[in-house]
């Protein structure tokens, strides 16, 4: 079997720690305490109902006014599709405002993970539903965290950011369908050059693992959130917890699967 020659990330979750959850978290408190106090009543919603869980199993992976939508339904707010657009560009301040502070920070075991995968030749995308990834990879030093890890690839220049690595990034595009269908991913795997079924793709959400399973791609579900078996119940072809355990070897071969234990 001919090995993988192209890599797809989604990067909120996967590359990046991000603040979207907070700001989700955030905005729609302020808008129950503030204009929409008059209708809170009428919902299901309370702070304490706005988990984790929640975020990731009814709103990650989809664009902002869907996934704002989402929300409101899934918390009974009435009129959900008039509110989605609200909702949306409240979170939407609150996200730019954390991340020009810093309120994020990359994972290392991703930066690890494209290193390595760049190493082997293959080419690389950015394809995140999200229209503020690109703020997040391009604050993102990867000529720093190499020197700091001590990995030596001669890829790596000085002041090489996660934005200048990808040979693609297609995060926050318009497109005319959002995950799960697979129209972003199969867009990456073209502008790569690379068949879909000679890409793989690596997701934290199970929208994203659905489309990639739909766009005839292997898919790498990485479980930061304590949700493998939700990703392995979307299709996964390996779920991990980190991406340090994936067999780098096995890619090679166009498989995906975990390293062996030592």
């Amino acid at each position: 079997m001919p090995g993988f020659r192209g890599a797809i990330f989604d990067v909120d979750g996967v590359l990046v720690d991000s603040p979207h959850e907070r700001a989700w978290q955030e905005g729609l408190r302020e808008l129950m305490e503030g204009e929409w106090s008059d209708i809170r009543g009428a919902t299901s919603y309370s702070p304490d109902r706005f988990t984790s869980d929640v975020y990731q199993q009814v709103m990650s992976g989809k664009p902002r006014y869907p996934s704002a939508q989402a929300a409101l339904e899934y918390f009974d707010v009435p009129d959900a599709e008039q509110r989605a657009k609200r909702y949306g560009d409240h979170k939407q301040t609150m996200v730019i405002e954390l991340i020009e502070a810093g309120e994020f920070e990359a994972y290392p075991d991703a930066l690890r993970f494209v290193l390595a995968v760049r190493n082997t030749g293959m080419r690389l995308a950015a394809a995140s539903s999200s229209k503020n990834a690109w703020r997040f990879l391009r604050l993102i030093r990867l000529d720093e965290f190499a020197r700091a890890e001590g990995l030596d690839y001669d890829f790596v220049t000085e002041g090489l950011t996660l934005h200048d690595f990808f040979d693609a990034d297609l995060s926050g595009r318009d497109f005319a369908q959002g995950k799960p269908h697979p129209e972003i991913f199969l867009t990456a795997a073209a502008e790569l050059g690379v068949p879909s079924a000679g890409c793989f793709v690596v997701e934290d959400a199970v929208s994203g693992i659905q489309a990639a399973k739909a766009g005839d791609m292997a898919a790498l579900g990485l479980a930061r959130a304590d949700d493998a078996d939700l990703l392995a119940g979307a299709g996964a072809d390996v779920v991990v917890t980190t991406l340090d355990a994936v067999d780098l070897d096995a890619l090679a071969e166009g498989r995906l699967r975990p390293r062996a234990p030592g």
